[in-house]
């Protein structure tokens, strides 16, 4: 279900017209930001061909955020017992806001392509790595700490954008030591993708697992917005987070290799919807 910028606001509905409903909702927010879960929540249900009513979980909009004030989600913690997007809710069932459950329930409801492999070694392998991009403490759990860990560092205590940080520090348990290390381990993390690509490359493979294209995939190319997004032509963005969701650290440069970032655009212009909507 295509969504175009323009009409975000118009198509987007509250949480409570989505308690009311059936059938399926995805709580995305609509804020301009190509945040890696969501993006590859909504990858996923895209490459399933399975429609879907997007739901705005806050009532703050982009600018809100951008000068640090945050929604406290009272709506989404009542209905879904935590407070963050995507969440997916098909008909009565319980809402489900982690990437595997959400992954699942996809194959559930159109098992057609399958986005989860056949083999067990290439289902272990490819649950494996994607935990070490969505999973805690992954790919994209540690660059939200080095999101936070610069502002948090230089904005003054009374600074209104600090609030938005250290709300954001809070929930990932950012601390100094952390944020220094997590873009080492981001380096290793993005070490891994890279043989994993190179070994599937030689064998005359164009996906990181088997021989079509897997879940693993589309999280890929979603994750790797937050290291080097899309120019704005195709990745439109608030302009404020443009920064945030790029990258200035030599180490973690040099580990996202010219074929990392190309394997995230064959995805994106191969099988996902562009330019990233929200």
């Amino acid at each position: 279900m295509a969504i175009e910028m323009t009409d975000v606001t118009l198509n987007y509905i509250t949480i409570e017209a989505a308690r009311r409903m059936s059938g399926l909702r995805i709580v995305l927010g609509a804020y301009p930001i190509p945040g890696p879960w969501r993006e590859s929540c909504k990858g996923v249900f895209h490459v399933k061909g399975l429609s879907y009513t997007p739901v705005k979980s806050a009532n703050a909009d982009a600018s809100d955020l951008a000068i640090g004030m945050h929604d406290t989600q009272s709506e989404l913690i009542a209905w879904t017992g935590q407070s963050s997007a995507p969440v997916v809710a098909w008909n009565d069932e319980r809402p489900r806001s982690n990437w595997l459950e959400q992954l699942h329930l996809a194959e559930r409801l159109n098992p057609e392509p399958p986005l989860i492999p056949a083999s067990s070694a290439d289902r272990i392998t490819m649950f494996g790595m994607a935990n070490e991009l969505l999973g805690e403490q992954g790919l994209v759990w540690l660059k939200r700490l080095l999101m936070v860990h610069e502002p948090l560092q230089v904005l003054a205590a009374d600074d209104p954008q600090r609030g938005f940080f250290e709300f954001l520090g809070q929930k990932y348990g950012y601390t100094p030591a952390g944020a220094e290390r997590s873009a080492v381990l981001i380096t290793e993390i993005l070490a891994r993708f890279s043989d994993q690509l190179a070994s599937q490359q030689a064998a005359g493979r164009r996906y990181l697992i088997g021989d079509r294209l897997s879940a693993l995939d589309i999280y890929w190319a979603a994750s790797c917005g937050l290291l080097d997004p899309m120019p704005p032509e195709r990745c439109p963005m608030a302009d404020a987070f443009r920064g945030a969701y790029g990258n200035r650290d030599p180490r973690v440069a040099a580990a996202l290799t010219p074929a990392l970032r190309a394997h995230r655009d064959f995805i994106y212009d191969t099988h996902l919807e562009m330019p990233i909507v929200f």
